[in-house]
């Protein structure tokens, strides 16, 4: 009887030798999944918070900033429409590449997040 279940102890332990590598990819897949659904937000988010404050002020530094800061950790390009009046949309466009996770971060490779925003100027 001992003998049958150190045999079974073994199995076991190939088995699950076997199973983690699987398992570990699609732990590492979701994480990947969920982390690009966080950036997606942010992005949103900078665009949204760029478009509020171009339609306060025409500093082009000052409205990037406030992208910037409203997506902390992420790389951002910011691109503000030129030439707004009083009345006029203000409309900020964000770019960003997604955070990669080891493994399974080469499926989200070349690809950009992009997020965009336009609020009426209320400025003179």
């Amino acid at each position: 009887m001992r003998h049958l279940r150190r045999d079974q102890l073994g199995q076991s332990t190939v088995e699950f030798a076997l199973i983690l590598p699987i398992v570990l990819v699609l732990v590492l897949g979701l994480v990947q999944i969920g982390l690009f659904m966080r950036d997606q937000l942010l992005v949103a988010s900078a665009a949204r918070e760029g478009a509020r404050e171009a339609a306060v002020t025409p500093d082009r530094d000052r409205i990037a900033r406030v992208a910037r800061r409203a997506a902390p950790g992420l790389d951002l390009d910011v691109d503000v429409d030129r030439g707004l009046r009083r009345g006029d949309p203000a409309r900020v466009r964000v770019s960003a590449s997604p955070t990669r996770v080891p493994l399974v971060g080469q499926i989200v490779g070349g690809r950009r997040l992009r997020g965009e925003a336009t609020m009426r100027v209320e400025r003179e």
